[in-house]
């Protein structure tokens, strides 16, 4: 299986370091950003094909940084999960109106998160 470029976005140094190991184990390319500031210096020489976002971030939110994402032609076609630990009923129409393709809830599961991420991967192909 070819490795698969993804970012991975969130502002709690565990979450980051608990995917990019789950992720990397299975042979994706991974790279880590703590906030949306950061994420969009990592963009200027990266091209995810996967984007997993957390929802709730200091200054520029999850939800704002994937509509300024999907609304650039050249990076809309990236596949941006919501990950957050704060999903409520509606929350789901609300972050594919932002443009994500799906989420995940936290706290990561380590025996699915592969696999769940995977799936998304697969759907778009």
């Amino acid at each position: 299986m070819p490795s698969t470029p993804i970012l991975v976005v969130d502002d709690h140094p565990l979450n980051l370091k608990l995917a990019s190991l789950l992720l990397t184990v299975e042979g994706h390319e991974v790279r880590t950003a703590i906030d949306a500031a950061a994420a969009l210096n990592i963009l200027e020489s990266f091209m995810p094909r996967l984007i997993l976002m957390d929802v709730q971030m200091p200054r520029m939110d999850g939800l704002e940084l994937t509509r300024l994402l999907k609304a650039n032609p050249v990076r809309s076609k990236i596949i941006i999960v919501a990950m957050t630990s704060y999903a409520m009923k509606g929350d789901e129409e609300k972050f594919r109106a932002a443009g994500c393709d799906g989420y995940l809830a936290k706290p990561i599961n380590t025996r699915t998160f592969a696999a769940q991420v995977q799936s998304f991967l697969t759907e778009s192909e």
